[in-house]
């Protein structure tokens, strides 16, 4: 399994202002200390190798959207945030190669994060397409259709021309989509949200964001330790520091690094993916969080399997 990382941040998608995009400039300039370079490849070879990711590069500012390659052509989406307007863009020319136009898309809920980017998914307007809608919510197709009423935005879900299907699934339900096998797990977040847990050939996928675990409620945490066993990647909710998940922001939804290498080091995960990143962390920021993240993995793993830990950024691609 291939998965593409199409939007990476929580609550609602950024653009980094015109003074951190000049800084990550001059620090470059500083560090590049006079060199000179033949061309942009040359430069770009450079700065891969010399600067940090955040100066180099970018986590990225779109909300929730991850693709996971299937086994049967049709592409598999978690979530429909800022990121979907990309993917859209490029799933048409991969369609245009040939591709099979069927999406199957997996909601956590239907948060407007996790939504907003559904009116400019281009394919939704392809007569072509079919989109296959899995949720938790019974509500799942009320919700994008208000997302399209004329107070809010100016096309119509009516309008839409691709063939849709909303389908209703139960926690702990197991199913097949898109060459996958799939299961359900309810998470604590308002509206409720669920994880997905998508397996094939011996592999597993965990997709689960949106979701606060917390250290009053050990039976729930044994179900996602469970849930999560000997998966190959955790794409888990990481977005505060354990200190504000129990302090300010306790009964927010959300959860932390600390507590996704815990819970993955108890089900023997192989590798955890930092997810749903804060708005207001610059990449400087995120990039600070995952070396902590690193260096706590390192000193709680004891006799456990090692667990890798990455951070999730706008187009990353993960082979599992």
């Amino acid at each position: 399994m291939l998965v593409r990382f199409w939007g990476t941040r929580g609550s609602l998608p950024v653009a980094r202002p015109a003074l951190a995009v000049q800084g990550k400039i001059a620090r470059a300039l500083v560090a590049a200390s006079g060199r000179k370079f033949n061309d942009e490849l040359e430069a770009h070879a450079w700065a891969r190798n010399n600067l940090p990711f955040h100066t180099y590069g970018s986590y990225g500012g779109a909300s929730s959207c991850v693709e996971i390659e299937g086994a049967d052509g049709a592409f598999i989406v978690c979530d429909m945030g800022s990121g979907l307007r990309e993917f859209g863009l490029d799933a048409a020319r991969r369609c245009a190669d040939g591709h099979p136009r069927v999406y199957h898309f997996f909601m956590s809920h239907l948060h407007w994060d996790h939504i907003m980017g559904f009116p400019f998914f281009g394919p939704a307007f392809d007569p072509g397409a079919e989109i296959v809608v899995h949720a938790g919510h019974p509500d799942a197709e009320q919700a994008l259709r208000r997302q399209q009423e004329e107070i809010s935005f100016p096309v119509p879900f009516d309008w839409l021309r691709a063939r849709f299907t909303f389908i209703t699934h139960q926690p702990g339900e197991t199913f097949q989509a898109a060459g996958l096998t799939v299961s359900m797990i309810g998470q604590h977040h308002s509206h409720e949200s669920y994880g997905y847990r998508f397996e094939r050939d011996g592999r597993a996928v965990i997709y689960s964001t949106d979701s606060e675990h917390k250290l009053d409620n050990m039976e729930s945490e044994k179900a996602f330790e469970h849930f999560f066993r000997d998966a190959d990647l955790v794409i888990c909710d990481t977005m505060y520091s354990l200190g504000d998940t129990v302090s300010l922001k306790q009964d927010w939804g959300h959860s932390s690094n600390v507590v996704a290498i815990d819970l993955c080091h108890a089900a023997r995960a192989k590798r955890l993916a930092l997810f749903h990143h804060e708005p207001t962390y610059s990449d400087r920021d995120i990039q600070h969080m995952h070396a902590e993240s690193i260096r706590y993995e390192e000193l709680v793993r004891a006799d456990r399997p090692p667990l890798e830990v990455i951070c999730a950024y706008d187009g990353l691609e993960v082979r599992v």
